[in-house]
């Protein structure tokens, strides 16, 4: 009864507007116009030739880096060139004159994108700079590298489609890969009638999937699984989210690596694994040795832990299947965090670290 309760607040649109007091839901509602938006940052501008071009690199972290992890699934069977991303102080000591280097901070003042950006540069990469404002954008003003100007005031994790979007128009403004405008309008499309039919605030409990996954949440922990090829980068999305959003801690892994370990470790303790639920992403672009590894460890982990739920992606093109599952994702990781009674928006622990570091530079 109290389960049920709970769960009908994700129906009262009151109550959700009193906790969500910075709006997520409106900036969650509008995905589907920044993916449309998005496909106009890059403008034109000065972008690099494609000819000795040899790596590819996105420099970000947080929310930034999840653009990049985007952006690599996306083109993977596509482009011809190594392509990384990377969360550090540094970037990699095969960066050079023919690397293609993002480096992406929504707010610009990523302390250690911006790092990155220096010793990029000292290694005379060929940036470019994705950011809303900040010291980053005044450091690629002053050395002249392609700035992509994105739209500022909402939580970087937030800005997803204005951290992947545009490093995909460059990359294929460049010439590493096709045409991508159409695919991307694919994904608006299939996110708006995700939003509208499935899992927007106004698609009841019994018939919102999102809402479901949020319910069978509650009170427990999440470990997220699936195919590594395609959805390395969503799997990464839905921890994170119920991690910022939720404020609840989540697990995840890939297959078929997750088969060569972490399979092993559903033993112990029993007490937290019959409270754990279990979440597999599935594509129709999956492996099919994959989708027999799934089958398979679902019948091993089944008794073990609280349930196993599944959730497919959606669509024709793999971007639009990619935003598709990360926009489930997204809304599930709200809607638990109104189960929690939390505000889906601060982050008061980043925040508490990142004063807590400022005090504390070196000299």
């Amino acid at each position: 009864m109290h389960q049920t309760r709970k769960l009908n607040n994700l129906d009262n649109s009151e109550y959700i507007q009193k906790l969500d007091k910075s709006s997520m839901m409106a900036i969650l509602l509008d995905f589907p116009s920044q993916l449309r938006e998005a496909l106009d940052a890059v403008g034109v501008q000065r972008l690099y030739p494609k000819d000795g071009l040899s790596n590819c690199v996105f420099a970000g972290v947080g929310g930034s880096a999840i653009g990049g992890e985007v952006t690599r699934s996306c083109l993977l069977d596509e482009i011809k060139i190594p392509f990384i991303v990377n969360r550090d102080y540094f970037v990699p000591g095969f960066v050079n004159s023919k690397t293609l280097l993002f480096i992406s901070s929504y707010s610009g003042n990523t302390e250690e994108t911006i790092s990155a950006y220096k010793d990029g540069r000292k290694k005379k990469a060929k940036i470019v700079v994705i950011t809303s404002n900040g010291k980053l954008e005044a450091l690629a003003k002053e050395d002249g590298y392609p700035i992509i100007k994105i739209p500022a005031g909402m939580p970087p994790r937030c800005a997803l489609a204005y951290s992947f979007v545009p490093a995909i128009v460059v990359i294929s403004k460049i010439g590493l890969v096709g045409d991508k405008q159409r695919d991307i309008k694919e994904a608006a499309n299939i996110t708006s009638s995700l939003r509208d039919g499935l899992i927007g605030p106004n698609v009841s409990s019994k018939e919102n999937e999102a809402k479901r996954i949020a319910s069978v949440l509650t009170g427990r922990m999440c470990t997220v699984y699936g195919a590594s090829k395609n959805l390395d980068c969503v799997i990464t999305r839905w921890r994170n989210q119920f991690n910022e959003n939720s404020k609840s801690f989540a697990a995840s892994h890939v297959l078929p690596e997750m088969n060569h370990n972490e399979i092993v470790g559903f033993s112990y303790p029993k007490r937290l694994l019959k409270d754990m639920v279990v979440v597999f992403l599935r594509d129709k672009g999956d492996h099919a040795r994959v989708n027999k590894r799934i089958e398979i460890t679902r019948s091993i982990i089944n008794r073990k832990v609280h349930k196993i739920i599944e959730v497919n992606s959606r669509g024709d093109g793999l971007i639009a299947r990619i935003c598709g599952l990360t926009y489930i994702g997204d809304f599930a990781s709200f809607y638990l965090a109104i189960l929690n009674g939390e505000d889906p928006t601060p982050v008061d622990e980043i925040s508490y670290l990142k004063k807590e570091l400022s005090k504390r530079r070196s000299a």
